[in-house]
């Protein structure tokens, strides 16, 4: 049985892993988003300037990890209350 500690670690790695190739993969090729923007997500959107920096970078690691962890643990809070 997996712990809260160990699942919110499990978490944590694995949006870091998918973010930085979804990372990678837009600055490699810039085109993938709008084709992402339009058959992942059915709509077309015109996002701007492409804003490829460290800082970017790493404030957004930062923030799906957090929204990721929190995920995790709600998940983990509402299923021991349902028990």
């Amino acid at each position: 049985m997996n712990t809260m500690s160990q699942s919110l670690k499990v978490t944590s790695a694995w949006i870091s892993i998918v973010y930085v190739v979804c990372f990678g993969g837009v600055a490699l090729v810039p085109g993938i988003r709008p084709w992402f923007m339009e058959y992942a997500l059915h709509t077309r959107a015109d996002i701007g300037t492409n804003e490829m920096t460290l800082t970017t970078f790493i404030t957004g690691l930062i923030i799906w990890n957090i929204v990721a962890v929190l995920a995790v643990w709600l998940y983990g809070v509402l299923s021991n209350y349902f028990k």
